[in-house]
């Protein structure tokens, strides 16, 4: 039996040997390199798969932007003047073209004073103001805010401030004036102009 364990004992230690010298030269020379190099391959066959199928959403994407852009080119919520004079003047006639409508008779309700602001404002998108004073019966005057907010394009209403005529005149022949003196700010927004991108055609 011993003689046995002799016999078979330098086969072990060449086996430890070989053991050894795989991992001290082979493995960390050769397969552990490799194997990190099959690792990296792996994540650039990954990036490029993602890559490839993010290329073929581009058609898809672009598709719906021009959907969007064409939602926005017909939205009547937007001002339709390119630019903020023009857009002024316009929320001009839309206040008298209103006011003429609820009041036909210009002493019920009639405009005293219009003064384009330059709000400042944290919307993404250019808002055009205009501050109105107006002394119309109160009646008249929630038809005519109604109007205002109501039609298209939209307008909004911001800073009313109101306050009976009667309270400017003692007893006499002014306090019979029943029409409120109203401030308020009246505003819309210009329709948003699409970015240039760079390596378009068309820009």
């Amino acid at each position: 039996m011993r003689r046995s364990l002799e016999r078979f004992r330098p086969l072990l230690w060449l086996g430890i040997a070989m053991v050894l010298g795989y991992g001290l030269l082979v493995h960390w020379w050769w397969t552990a390199p490799m194997l990190a190099l099959g690792d990296q391959i792996a994540e650039v066959r990954d990036e490029e798969l993602g890559l490839r199928m993010e290329g073929e959403q581009i058609p898809q994407l672009q598709a719906r932007l021009a959907e969007v852009r064409a939602a926005e080119a017909t939205n009547p919520g937007f001002l339709a003047e390119p630019n903020k004079d023009l857009a002024t003047a316009a929320l001009v006639q839309r206040l008298e073209s209103e006011v003429r409508r609820v009041a036909p008779n210009p002493l019920a309700c009639e405009i005293t004073s219009r003064t384009p602001l330059e709000a400042q404002s944290s919307d993404p998108y250019p808002r055009v103001t205009m501050q109105v004073r107006l002394r119309c019966d109160a009646a008249m005057l929630g038809a005519l805010l109604h109007g205002l907010e109501s039609g298209s394009p939209q307008l909004f209403i911001d800073n009313l401030a109101f306050n009976s005529m009667a309270a400017y005149f003692g007893a006499g022949q002014g306090a019979t004036d029943s029409r409120v003196d109203a401030v308020f700010d009246l505003y819309g927004y210009l329709r948003p102009t699409a970015p240039v991108q760079e390596g378009d055609p068309n820009a």
